[in-house]
């Protein structure tokens, strides 16, 4: 009788150390507090979270001892939950004057300024790529492009070609680029506020910057595409250009870091990084209704709460491989708080073997999860597993024209060659599931909750499954990344 304590001590804890991946999940993602986290993040109070502000900091403190409630560890470079992100709020030129071949541009953005004030030739070059450079003469001229690339030509892929179109353009010698986009209205609104009001780069990049060559980045909204046509048979044209200077104020803001060691003595060397950006675009132009706070339910609270609800998860169950949990600032500002993390890693890059990062515009098939890039590592099968579990089908991304693998965080460790998917709602038509994108009718109480509580649970089923698989995982073989993979991993 003397060894019956011990006996019911070992009935007591038998049923925790025999629960399924899947009971893990259960036992830690609940709806209250996806709703909890998801509310206070898109709350009126925050005023869209725009990086740089006041409430900005707010979520990220919020975050931060979120991450120490659950017992994740800091950053261990600063013992704390921040990495500090040194930028500058950069405000663009006060008076800009453009006139090509005789005719006068108003709606007009600049993404790159030059002090300025020309008088010259300006010459037409489709899109700007490659091999519309051949044969032409552009020293100390202006050119003119079309937005994009032949398969995806809207602003979001002109964003995309920009610092590609700025290198082609310098190298042949000319001091600036005018790209023609086509966008709408509503979407126009969103570019003006975000370029003709005060923005944000990493300060290291404009102190670069400030030291190159002058030379000038503008867009033009040319809705239809008229202009463009226009110009398109005239080769050269005069052109007159005037600029001012920008002025320039150091912003901080910081991404926010937590480590949770893994279980395994050999693959808690491996780091599986879970990743969202929690910043949003502000206050903007009023709605129908009024309102001006862009809220960012859906873009980003739901990402920043898929990697909320795996910390919590795996500081209670840890996985083989360990965990790192960043919450990037700036993302909407140009992918800033990512590319600085890249660029200054808390871990070496070559133990990052996963980034799985979440990031969201919409949603309109609750049936699904839309995981852009799901096909293109070898994690594919274990993410396919965890969505069924929980009633889900696992899609690749069906838009592929939009670029979206290239347009959010997790493009950074993947050009560094981590394998770096990114797993969102449920969309099959990209225009159809974005109609809160940007807007301030994102807001908290428009989400289906009972559909985001099997959303989470896919999210941290799948992380498990991948974190725990003894095989470490990788890109597809013929990855536009996969040489970078090779190269990073010493798989040559």
């Amino acid at each position: 009788m003397k060894h019956l304590p011990i006996f019911i001590a070992l009935l007591v804890l038998t049923p925790l150390f025999s629960q399924t991946e899947k009971e893990k999940v259960e036992a830690t993602v609940s709806k209250s507090d996806i709703e909890g986290h998801i509310y206070f993040l898109a709350d009126d109070l925050l005023k869209g979270r725009e990086a740089g502000t006041p409430e900005n900091k707010i979520a990220a403190s919020y975050l931060a001892n979120t991450l120490r409630s659950y017992g994740v560890k800091p950053n261990p470079t600063t013992n704390s939950y921040y990495q500090t992100v040194p930028m500058q709020e950069v405000t663009p030129p006060r008076r800009f004057t453009l006139s090509i071949d005789g005719t006068e541009y108003k709606n007009k953005v600049v993404l790159e300024t030059s002090k300025m004030d020309f008088t010259g030739k300006a010459v037409y070059l489709g899109y700007g790529l490659e091999d519309d450079y051949k044969g032409k003469n552009l020293r100390e001229k202006i050119v003119l492009v079309q937005a994009g690339g032949p398969n995806a030509k809207d602003a979001r892929a002109a964003f995309g070609l920009r610092e590609k179109k700025a290198e082609l353009a310098k190298k042949a010698g000319a001091i600036g680029v005018i790209e023609f986009i086509k966008a709408a209205p509503q979407m126009w609104g969103y570019i003006d506020h975000n370029f003709n009001s005060k923005r944000l780069e990493i300060a290291e990049k404009v102190e670069q910057a400030s030291k190159a060559d002058s030379f000038a980045y503008v867009w033009i909204q040319d809705e239809n595409g008229n202009y463009a046509n226009d110009l398109s048979s005239k080769n050269e044209m005069p052109i007159k250009m005037m600029m001012e200077g920008e002025n320039r104020v150091k912003v901080t803001s910081q991404n926010v870091v937590g480590l949770v060691e893994g279980s395994d003595p050999k693959l808690k060397n491996e780091y599986i990084i879970y990743s969202a950006h929690y910043d949003h675009v502000g206050i903007g132009q009023p709605d129908e209704s009024g309102d001006t706070i862009y809220n960012g339910a859906r873009d980003n609270a739901v990402g920043v709460t898929t990697v909320l609800s795996m910390a919590e998860n795996m500081a209670k169950y840890p996985t083989k491989r360990s965990a790192l949990f960043i919450l990037f600032t700036a993302e909407e500002k140009g992918l800033i708080g990512s590319k600085y993390y890249v660029e200054n890693p808390i871990v070496p890059l070559d133990q990052m073997v996963y980034c799985f990062n979440s990031d969201n515009g919409g949603y309109n098939d609750t049936s699904v999860a839309t995981i852009v890039g799901l096909t293109r590592t070898t994690a594919q099968q274990n993410i396919e597993n965890a969505t069924s579990t929980f009633g889900l089908k696992a899609m690749e991304d069906p838009a592929p024209e939009q670029g979206l693998f290239n347009r959010s965080d997790n493009v950074h460790f993947a050009k560094k060659g981590i394998p770096s998917p990114t797993f969102s709602l449920g969309f099959t038509n990209f225009a159809d599931a974005t109609k809160y994108y940007h807007r301030p009718n994102d807001e908290a109480d428009t989400l289906d909750y009972d559909y985001l509580l099997k959303f989470f649970k896919a999210y941290v089923l799948s992380s498990r499954n991948i974190a725990n698989d003894p095989s470490t995982p990788f890109w597809v073989e013929g990855d536009a990344y996969e040489e970078a993979g090779k190269k990073l991993y010493n798989k040559q």
